[in-house]
């Protein structure tokens, strides 16, 4: 295998999703081989696969371009997709099934932004499976425009880094690219959201229900991701965080909202919760539920697995005050001092994985509603907190 086709293989490793994708494609199918493909006129390369009946590809491996019907694919650039080889007119006598053993295959194009065909996203099985619906052709689409968006992005990421000179054009570049590269995740993560949604109304096993389920709660979280990267870059290239006010009478049930979507992101870890808003507040609620949001969003990374997270909130002596706490290793002092900087994340697993901006969109949030965050941390556990004078609110909003 050449470089350049060693650079698409690892192009396709580094999406982070592409493993949950090829699962819930056989979760969800019933088949038990899937895979990404890269596809040229005369090549065939797994880029990465989930194998369950032992068909043996792995990242790297490559099958003859003739022998398979991605090269179909390829010709016509639309999908190929048959329930039952031997029930087919058209494929039934097709060599491929017979040199390969299936009886069951779907493959969808995966177009970059360019309009060339990347690849395959595909699935196989030795027997047959129920695939000519819209509603998995629909999902098998959706997955391949995910995968493209993150390949157009790493090219993005790929030519701008070569072309940066000095630090302070890579510092200005980053910010326009993650604008950009928020703003354009917006689609495919709302397709992907539909997508599962579509899929729960389909009868599906205990499993793949949870597979459902996990890759929700990772669209949750991708969606807070893109938030705090435009409101990152709107506060370095535009006009800064803005609010939009309101007399909020509501406010807990929209913290609540907040913590419900993340207990079904992470159904593994207790989230307890007490509130006590006796009187309006006048803030911007998105903006508060995006604070709290990224706080949970810590804590449920940084914290210890098995204490846990207190949520806090209420209205006294003249202020509201929001907190989040978890058990763990106390931060080091050094972390502390920069914990509310942007691009900044510590010691982290590498499992941890984020740009380190949820926190710095927390602080400016507090800064914009006239308030202040404060961090405790010791052998007990850490505790983040917000607190604003409610009549700061209004000097804020006048500002």
């Amino acid at each position: 295998m050449d470089d350049s086709f060693k650079d698409d293989v690892a192009a396709v490793g580094r999406i982070a999703a592409v493993p949950k994708i090829l699962d819930v494609v056989c979760q969800s199918t019933g088949m038990g081989f899937a895979a990404v493909a890269r596809v040229t006129e005369s090549r065939w390369i797994t880029c990465q696969s989930c194998d369950h009946i032992g068909f043996g590809l792995k990242p790297g491996d490559e099958l003859t371009i003739g022998t398979t019907l991605c090269a179909k694919v390829r010709e016509i650039r639309e999908p190929v997709v048959i329930n039952h080889v031997d029930a087919s007119e058209t494929y039934r006598g097709h060599p491929s099934p017979a040199t390969y053993g299936y009886q069951s295959y779907i493959s969808v194009p995966i177009f970059r932004a360019t309009g060339e065909l990347f690849g395959t996203l595909c699935a196989i099985d030795k027997r047959p499976a129920r695939l000519e619906s819209p509603e998995t052709i629909g999902m098998f689409k959706l997955f391949a425009e995910l995968i493209a968006s993150h390949l157009d992005a790493d090219d993005r990421l790929a030519v701008a880094e070569a072309e940066l000179i000095d630090e302070r054009q890579i510092a200005e570049l980053r910010e326009q690219f993650i604008a950009v590269l928020g703003h354009d995740l917006r689609n495919p993560v709302a397709s992907i959201d539909s997508g599962m949604k579509l899929l729960l109304r389909q009868p599906l096993n205990e499993r793949s229900r949870q597979i459902v389920t996990l890759v929700q709660g990772s669209v949750l979280r991708m969606g807070g991701l893109i938030d705090n990267v435009l409101d990152f870059a709107r506060g370095r290239l535009g006009d800064g965080l803005t609010l939009e006010w309101g007399e909020e009478n509501s406010l807990d049930a929209a913290l609540m909202q907040v913590v419900e979507e993340m207990r079904i992101g992470h159904p593994d870890r207790p989230i307890d919760v007490a509130m006590s808003i006796d009187r309006p507040v006048r803030c911007d609620r998105a903006r508060l539920g995006q604070m709290l949001s990224n706080l949970l969003g810590n804590a449920l990374t940084h914290g210890a697995a098995d204490r846990p997270i207190e949520v806090r909130a209420t209205t006294e002596t003249g202020r509201f005050v929001l907190s989040v706490a978890n058990g763990g290793l106390p931060i080091g002092e050094e972390t502390m001092k920069h914990l509310f900087q942007p691009f900044f994340r510590g010691e982290v697993r590498a499992s941890q994985q984020g740009l380190g901006l949820g926190l710095f969109i927390t602080d400016q949030i507090a800064k914009a509603h006239g308030g202040a965050m404060s961090i405790i941390s010791n052998e007990t556990g850490t505790r983040i907190t917000f607190e604003m004078p409610l009549d700061s609110a209004m000097l804020a909003q006048q500002s």
